[in-house]
């Protein structure tokens, strides 16, 4: 730390990371760990920005401090009195400049060694996007492949738990992967806050050690893979689950058991299949659903939708792949998933590499 200025390589020697942008910036993306003691709220934000280009810069600079002071002085009676003497708290704004430079500047006056992020948020996303286009290469990659039903995700959470490296990407896109894999109340993550919980993610591994993840498509929901990371998965090891039909068909009465108590959030997901399916073929669908015939219709999604569309996949996506090693287990319960997750733990060192 310089002049009270910290690069984005010394945050880690800080108490805090305070973040001081609007909600609605903090909730698109933000360091993790940062704590958001916003200085202007989102309309403050939209109006000081208003002024500044269609009044004056000079009348937006005056309304804009006085709102800013407000906060600050908010701020330190209602979090920050209780703060020691010793504490060091880096702050930041979208670019390192007025927001963060005056909360800052208080803290400082006030005693404690307070210092302002070098570029603030803009500069932690260059440092996201490049760690991201070199890091994935530095990871051996253990790919769990097969069609829908498998329990894939339910394997790597099985992985984790035996003590594997687990690079779960459905969970950190909060969908499942699929046209029906939104999740009930659960909204997607920005491009750009996906991409940082990738980072976290990932930085911690070790390197001599595999990575276990599932064959993803480029797309998850409405999020993307960066392209190194794509690119590493589809050259990595395989390995293919391969369970009975009627195994896949309970296991997804399970796993999507919230359709059930709600067959109207079905109607939409199917709906986005129009271009694939017949109008008819979705109207049947939709009937099986409201009737409670989830058997008939989770056997017809497989046969029909989704292991054409997963063979087209692994034809187009994952050729280099080459025979992976195939698992086929007899049932996709919770023991079945660990008895199959320490299997292939146990295969570790044996597993043919990609073609």
């Amino acid at each position: 730390m310089k002049n009270g200025i910290a690069g984005i390589d010394e945050r880690d020697a800080f108490d805090d990371i305070i973040d001081v942008r609007t909600p609605a910036e903090f909730a698109e993306d933000h360091i993790p760990g940062a704590i958001n003691y916003p200085v202007l709220d989102n309309d403050q934000r939209i109006e000081i920005g208003t002024m500044y280009k269609q009044l004056s810069p000079f009348e937006a600079k005056k309304l804009g401090a006085a709102y800013i002071a407000e906060s600050i002085a908010r701020h330190l009676r209602e979090s920050f009195l209780t703060r020691p003497r010793q504490w060091r708290p880096l702050i930041m704004c979208w670019r390192g400049g007025e927001r963060s430079g005056a909360m800052t500047h208080v803290l400082r006056r006030v005693g404690w060694n307070a210092a302002q992020l070098d570029g603030g948020y803009k500069a932690y996303r260059r440092h996201v996007i490049d760690q991201l286009e070199t890091l994935p290469a530095q990871f051996g990659f253990t790919v769990i492949g097969g069609a829908t039903g498998n329990a894939k995700s339910r394997l790597l959470q099985a992985l984790a738990r035996q003590g594997q490296q687990v690079l779960d990407l459905e969970a950190l896109a909060c969908h499942k992967g699929s046209v029906l894999g939104v999740l009930p109340d659960t909204p997607q993550p920005s491009q750009k806050r996906f991409e940082t919980l990738l980072l976290a993610t990932l930085a911690p591994f070790d390197p001599a050690r595999p990575v276990y993840v599932e064959a993803e498509s480029r797309k998850i929901g409405q999020v993307f893979l960066p392209t190194p990371l794509l690119e590493r998965i589809r050259a990595s090891a395989c390995v293919r689950i391969d369970a009975p039909f009627d195994a896949r068909v309970e296991f997804l009465l399970r796993d999507y058991d919230y359709f059930v108590a709600d067959p109207a959030a079905l109607d939409a997901r199917l709906d986005a299949l129009r271009d694939l399916h017949s109008r008819e073929t979705l109207a049947q669908w939709k009937a099986y659903a409201h009737a409670g015939h989830w058997r008939t219709l989770v056997a017809e999604l497989l046969q029909r939708h989704y292991d054409p569309l997963y063979q087209r996949s692994q034809e187009r996506n994952f050729s280099g792949f080459g025979t992976p090693k195939t698992y086929t287990p007899a049932d996709l319960d919770a023991a079945s998933i660990d008895a199959l997750a320490a299997h292939i733990i146990d295969d570790a060192d044996v597993l043919p590499p990609a073609a």
